[in-house]
């Protein structure tokens, strides 16, 4: 431990992201990243702006990105916010709009990197537990005269989990904390079958802020671009925080592939398609080999067997050459968070699983 670092970097415990292992012919279910990869729009898009205008700056507004996302969400361009990757759109969102006296509420079962980002703001939280099947119960959301949320936070569909809320549900958590920003992080909502985002909802309550991002079911992981949908006064107080850090934090290179992204719909249902159709045939697969499985709403599975160890599990299909992220954590210990991809991968899992669970 450096004798330079000051007492905030000392006391941080970080985010540690999924493993990003540089092997041959390995099987990589472990970072919930698309099999099927970028809309041909937006690779070709990215071709087109690798030219001489890299020596300009960016368009520190992005404004072409605004205006389309609002088009496609049916929203105003000054109810979008744009930033390198939703992580980053989240911190801005901490320190902004979530940072207050009370404590911010959260899932005891969640996005990890959510009490990092307390950790490192100086924000106090509670976590609330999860129900026993790890669903959110929406009554534990609900203020009371003497428990108030200064702002509370919850993926959905959740993470690790990929159990997914429904929306009436949101809507009764915002309709009874008007005093506090609900924020719903909706990076996997697109997998969701029928799709079922919050953003309609933030026309009629302004405390809402709804976060997306391009990794997950736009295939764009490596060119970091996440986004938040909410009332103008929400999007005026993330970017009073963006232009306090970084005015410039998306390139030429992410604001075009961005832009083709989003024009490219039907690229994107195609591809959503394939993943829910594969993540059906897993979960049976899985479940007739004796795993619970939890039900998702992701481009992923949260499943467990009564009689193995969730990290010796992951050990053998790692022998195999087969990566999967175990969490060492209490209540998910026993699971496996696999991610759903291509029919040929998730047939190698299964194989691999039916020999070790059965051998």
């Amino acid at each position: 431990m450096s004798r330079y670092w000051s007492t905030v970097t000392r006391a941080l415990s970080p985010y540690v992201p999924g493993e990003q292992p540089k092997l041959d012919r390995l099987i990589k279910l472990n970072t919930n990243e698309n099999p099927y990869g970028p809309s041909p729009q937006a690779l070709a898009a990215i071709r087109a702006a690798a030219a001489d205008s890299l020596r300009l700056y960016p368009d520190p507004n992005a404004d072409a990105l605004k205006a389309v996302l609002a088009r496609h969400y049916g929203v105003s361009a000054a109810q979008v916010f744009v930033g390198n990757g939703s992580d980053e759109v989240l911190a801005h969102a901490f320190i902004g709009l979530l940072k207050h006296e009370q404590p911010l509420w959260m899932p005891d079962i969640t996005y990890s990197f959510y009490p990092v980002y307390c950790g490192l703001y100086g924000i106090e939280y509670r976590q609330i537990p999860l129900a026993a099947d790890f669903t959110l119960r929406v009554e534990d959301y609900l203020p009371r005269q003497d428990d108030r949320p200064g702002a509370i936070i919850f993926p959905n569909p959740n993470a690790p989990t990929g159990c997914l809320l429904p929306l009436d549900a949101i809507e009764r958590i915002v309709a009874a904390n008007p005093d506090a920003v609900v924020l719903v992080d909706e990076a996997y909502i697109d997998f969701a079958e029928p799709p079922s985002s919050a953003v309609p909802l933030v026309s009629r309550y302004p405390n809402l802020l709804v976060v997306h991002t391009f990794s997950k079911s736009r295939a764009l992981a490596g060119l970091r671009v996440g986004f938040a949908i909410g009332h103008p006064d929400l999007i005026a107080g993330l970017e009073r925080i963006k232009n306090s850090f970084n005015s410039y934090p998306l390139d030429r290179l992410a604001l075009a592939g961005a832009v083709a992204a989003i024009e490219d719909d039907a690229y994107l249902q195609a591809s959503c398609r394939k993943v829910i159709a594969t993540r059906t045939r897993l979960s049976a697969r899985l479940t007739a080999l004796g795993f619970e499985v939890l039900p998702s709403a992701a481009n992923f599975i949260f499943a467990r067997h009564p009689r193995h160890d969730g990290a010796a599990l992951a050990a053998a299909l790692r022998q195999r050459a087969i990566i999967v992220r175990h969490f060492n954590k209490a209540r998910i210990d026993p699971f496996l968070r696999i991610t759903i991809g291509t029919d040929e991968e998730c047939a190698a899992l299964v194989e691999a699983l039916e020999e070790i669970v059965r051998g």
